[in-house]
């Protein structure tokens, strides 16, 4: 959401409280100006005049009492000072807030027919989402789910904040934000391997016996897995990383190298790779189901968390003689 978009008067605290006038086009300004690095540029992205946008950065240095702009003057950027640096935080969770509270309030008016979005590494969507939602829209057919594959645990945690996610299949530990999760099921690492050649035959393989075999691995599990096996006082070079797991057993199964993986990345019957036990201990992937803690969770949410937990479960049974 852009901040000129709205205009929302901050509630009063009394009535000698400058701040009470603390309007959200104040924080727009100063935003516009610190990201165009002029008053005319920004006032050009707000559809303000030059002299509009210079009469709320005055307001608001007013407001708060500091000076929250350096004006070189000159062809200089226009550069926030440190109040001002201060602030612009503080605009961004106020605006991440606002979008959440949007969302909230179309949620609750879509009711049982409105939409869920989700997000998902695909790694997590190969197997485990498909028959997630099978089950769900069986019970919930009105509900239009919309996914999306962040490629990092950052892009979760700024969509989910934003609210721009209502759920995310992930994986655990959560980064720091206003999230809860329900944990679904353990995820085991696994080398695939081609079906033919140096390997053929072993069930199992360490990390000592790859020598120079180039290694594969996810680009979004690979900084967990990489400290899972630092833990464990090993460290792992990557020769390519990708979220793409067809390329990646695509690669294995032309012979290029090993794939280091989640074995819900691994998709079934290509006889070209197989799979075998890594024998170091590294902990498996923990995968999990979170929300933005503080927003509002629809019954089509709640009942799409509850569908995930279910499947996890058995999917996770089917895992164990693996």
């Amino acid at each position: 959401m852009v901040l000129a978009q709205v205009e929302l008067m901050v509630e009063p605290v009394n009535h000698t409280d400058t701040w009470s006038g603390l309007e959200l086009r104040h924080l727009a300004a100063l935003a516009a100006v610190e990201r165009a690095g002029s008053f005319g540029r920004a006032a050009t992205e707000l559809g303000y005049t030059q002299s509009a946008v210079s009469q709320q950065i005055a307001g608001l240095e007013r407001i708060v009492g500091v000076k929250l702009l350096e004006r070189p003057g000159s062809a200089r950027r226009a550069t926030p000072t440190e109040a001002g640096r201060t602030l612009l935080r503080h605009a961004v969770a106020i605006t991440a807030r606002l979008a959440a509270a949007r969302a909230d309030i179309a949620a609750l008016r879509a009711g049982e027919s409105g939409s869920l979005r989700v997000g998902t590494y695909q790694s997590i969507g190969a197997r485990l989402l498909p028959a997630v939602m099978r089950r769900f829209l069986e019970d919930w057919p009105a509900v239009e789910i919309g996914l999306t594959e962040p490629g990092t645990d950052a892009e979760f945690a700024t969509l989910l904040e934003n609210g721009e996610l209502d759920l995310a299949l992930c994986s655990l530990p959560l980064p720091d934000g206003p999230f809860d999760a329900v944990e679904l099921m353990d995820d085991p690492y696994i080398l695939l391997v081609p079906a033919a050649g140096r390997f053929e035959g072993r069930e199992s393989l360490s990390l000592g016996e790859l020598d120079s075999t180039p290694i594969v691995g996810c680009s979004a599990t690979g900084v967990k897995l990489e400290n899972a096996l630092r833990a464990t006082g090993h460290t792992l070079e990557f020769a390519f990383r990708s979220d793409n797991n067809g390329t990646l057993q695509g690669l294995v199964a032309a012979g290029f190298g090993i794939a280091l993986v989640p074995l819900l990345a691994v998709g079934p019957g290509d006889a070209h790779v197989r799979i075998v036990q890594l024998e170091e201990l590294v902990p498996p992937r923990r995968l999990a189901v979170a929300w933005h803690r503080d927003r509002h969770r629809s019954a089509a949410a709640t009942a799409f968390v509850e569908v995930a937990a279910e499947v996890s479960a058995e999917l996770q049974r089917e895992l164990v003689p693996a």
